[in-house]
Formats: C-alpha cells, sequence, structure tokens
C-alpha cells in the first residue's frame, strides 16, 4: 500500500509539522509565511489595490484627542526635565502630536491620507537628545521603546538585524501586536551606521550602508517577520508579522565632525563682497543651525534614508549658563541627586554657589556638555559617598576648596588630553 504524499509548501518546500499552518489548493500547499509574503508583493505592485483589512487597520488605532497633551503640554513638560534645545522641544512636540492625530484619522473616502513624518535630531555629545527621548517616553501612551544602532549589522553577518527594534517594541507592549503597530522608536546613535566611505571596497560595509538599506523598509513603512526574543531570524522559528506604516521613528546622532561638511558648503557658495558679508555674519560657533539633508548626505546617509526622514532639527551647544542651570534646575538635575542620595543617609548636603561655579567652568573647558558635568560631580563627590554612610555628622557643604582639591586629587586629565 502507497504512503500517502508528504504536504509541503509549493513555494518554501518546509513540511507540515515546520510550519503554523499549511493551506492546501487544487494542485498543492502553501504556508502561512509564503502567503504573507505574497500578499505584500501583490500590494506593492498592484497601484490601486484596496486593502482587505484596511478598515480594521484604521478603526484599531482609534485615539482620544481630547486627552492627548497639544504641543505646548508637550514642550513645557520637557522643559521640566531638559535646559534650553528649544526648536528641538518644538520639533518634537508637534511630530508627536500630529503622529497622535494620525492615529485618530477616520477611514474618509477623499483620499487624504495624513502621513507619517519621521524625525531626525542632530546635535553634539551631551546636549540631551537621549534625554529629551526618555523624557518625552514618560508622557506618551503609547508604546516607545529606545534602542542603539551601533549593534546593528547586515543580515548574515554577526551582530543584530535591523527587525529587533520591532522585538523590543514589542516586548515594550507586552507582545500586543496592535498596540506596538502604532508605537514610538527613539534609535539612538543613528550616525555611527553611516558609509565608512564613497570609494567601492572590495570588503562589504556591513555595519554601515548595509544597516541603512534594511532599515528603509521599517521607516517607509511594511509588514516585517519579526523575531519575538530578537537575536538573528532562521528559517524553523515562528515569526510575528507587524506593520511599521503607524510606527513613528525618531532618530538622534552626534554626527561627530558634520560641521566641517557645513562650513564647506556655506564656503563654496562663497561669491562677491556681498557673499563675503553674509558669511561673516554666520555664527561659527554653532554652525549645527545652519543643517541641511545634504549635509547628513556627505557625512555618509544614503539618500534613501534622508528622504525617509523628513523632520530636520539641531541641538544646540551648551554653553556656560545652559551648564549651570543643568546643574540645579531640571527635576531629576545632579545636586538634587546627590541630595537625595545623602538624605537617605539622613545627611543634609548643601552646595557652596562657588562651587558650582567652578563646576561648571571645568564642564565648559572639557566641552563634554552635560555628561562631563556629571563626570566631575562624581570625581569631586566620590569620598564624600564612601565616607558618608559612617559619618556621624547630619550635615555636609561642598566648597569651593573641597571641590578643587578633590578634582586634583582625582587625577581628572586636562583637556587637552580628552
Amino acid at each position: 500500500m502507497a504512503r500517502p504524499a508528504k504536504k509541503v509548501c509549493a513555494f518554501c518546500g518546509r513540511a507540515e509539522g515546520q510550519v503554523n499552518m499549511l493551506i492546501s489548493g487544487l494542485n498543492g500547499q502553501i504556508c502561512n509565511d509564503c502567503a504573507v509574503q505574497a500578499y505584500q508583493i501583490v500590494r506593492e505592485n498592484l497601484g490601486g489595490f484596496e486593502e482587505v483589512d484596511d478598515d480594521d487597520r484604521h478603526s484599531s488605532y482609534n485615539v482620544d484627542m481630547k486627552k492627548v497633551p497639544k504641543p505646548r503640554e508637550i514642550k513645557q513638560y520637557l522643559d521640566q526635565y531638559v535646559i534650553g534645545q528649544d526648536d528641538a522641544k518644538r520639533y518634537l512636540a508637534v511630530s508627536v502630536y500630529n503622529h497622535y492625530k494620525r492615529l485618530s484619522q477616520p477611514k474618509e473616502k477623499d483620499g487624504v491620507e495624513i502621513e507619517k513624518s519621521n524625525i531626525i535630531m542632530v546635535g553634539s555629545t551631551g546636549t540631551g537628545k537621549t534625554l529629551l527621548a526618555r523624557s518625552i517616553a514618560t508622557l506618551l501612551n503609547v508604546p516607545f521603546t529606545i534602542v542603539d544602532a551601533t549593534v546593528f549589522t547586515e543580515a548574515g553577518y554577526v551582530g543584530e538585524d535591523v527587525e529587533s527594534i520591532l522585538s523590543r517594541l514589542l516586548q515594550v507592549a507586552d507582545f500586543d501586536v496592535k498596540a506596538a503597530e502604532r508605537g514610538i522608536v527613539f534609535i539612538d546613535e543613528i550616525d555611527k551606521i553611516a558609509r565608512k566611505g564613497d570609494n567601492p571596497s572590495i570588503t562589504r560595509d556591513v555595519s554601515g550602508e548595509g544597516v541603512q538599506q534594511g532599515l528603509l523598509k521599517l521607516l517607509e513603512g511594511s509588514i516585517v517577520n519579526v523575531p519575538p526574543k530578537g537575536g538573528r531570524k532562521h528559517p524553523d522559528q515562528d515569526y510575528i508579522h507587524v506593520d511599521t506604516h503607524n510606527i513613528l521613528f525618531i532618530c538622534g546622532g552626534a554626527f561627530d565632525g558634520i560641521e566641517r561638511k557645513i562650513a564647506q558648503r556655506m564656503n563654496t557658495h562663497v561669491v562677491g563682497y556681498d557673499s563675503v558679508q553674509n558669511v561673516a555674519k554666520l555664527d561659527k560657533k554653532n554652525l549645527m543651525k545652519y543643517i541641511l539633508p545634504q549635509d547628513l548626505k556627505s557625512f555618509g546617509l544614503i539618500p534613501e534614508i534622508i528622504g525617509r526622514l523628513p523632520v530636520l532639527t539641531y541641538l544646540n551647544p551648551l554653553d556656560r549658563e545652559a551648564l549651570r542651570n543643568i546643574l540645579t534646575e531640571p527635576k531629576n538635575s545632579l545636586v538634587k541627586q546627590q541630595i537625595k542620595l545623602f538624605k537617605m543617609d539622613g545627611i543634609d548636603l548643601t552646595f557652596a554657589p562657588e562651587a558650582l561655579e567652578y563646576m561648571v567652568d571645568k564642564a565648559v573647558e572639557y566641552k563634554l556638555g552635560a555628561r562631563g558635568l556629571r563626570s566631575i560631580m562624581e570625581a569631586i563627590m566620590m569620598d564624600a559617598q564612601y565616607e558618608a554612610p559612617s559619618w556621624r555628622r547630619k550635615e555636609f557643604e561642598v566648597t569651593l576648596n573641597y571641590a578643587r582639591q578633590q578634582l586634583e586629587k582625582a587625577n581628572f586629565p586636562a583637556p587637552a588630553a580628552i
């Protein structure tokens, strides 16, 4: 007696036990993964194709706009945690608010559909890019995750696939796919995946341009096969299908050295006496304010990525006044953190104004922004934090002489050595 024929997918060749579902036809079968990919190919190639589940997709993203914070309210909230950077806050507030409006838009017959506006923020280290993202995450009622672009490599190489971005978003959303599909993703260190060089090479740029190519489908919007546990994809594992059309992507990067690209671009337009005067009016201490998409292209981002990040904003370098305010004004300021640490040991900690001014002066010398300020504070307070739990005293003041002695004792490097 002949054995019954083994059922396999006519497209990928996997057997019935290797897939979640095998759909049988007259002369063959197709698995669930191949069916999804076939659906995506049909949708991309037929311009007038109307999605069957389009109404369901839009209805699942209903948002009560009465409960959504207005752009002005979002900025006021960010002001409590981030000093300065008004332009970046406005761009961020408007983009997030428009994201909510996009999720709440009804399905209409006029053919007008609001498209998402992904954001890219450019600013030197320590200016508050990641802090802006972390602060706004606490305000939003949609899934929000922060990922680091430095771990990604092209498919097939050691590292993580770009799809693991969505794995983390799913984890934040407790694997509620519908909730994750209306979330927000902040991709940090986006400048680290810049193209390594314009000249073709025998070695592949697997952590640069290769990653940018992989990000295109996520930023633009498509149905992506996501491994639920992250990591590398392999044929035998189950996937979660995530539609990225309604996921807002916010990218941030230091783009170290892009000021030279901006300066070169602006100097090429110097023709005639009047142009020389215009160049003289430029703020040479903050060339970042003149950044354009073509500067990102010169730095190493491919045009396709730039086109999918239409909102470009910048963060100002922190001056002395901003650094002084960062020490004391935000809700989670460095001084308030130290005071709370000592309060937990029953000690009232105070800082002399001269000591704070000394820390700011050193932070300006090191040119590392708020992170440099944090390093200085930790170096000054290390000995006190070590001894404080054993003290019997109830008060302690950080004076100028104490701060100077502790910083010298810590062998803090000179600015030229950093």
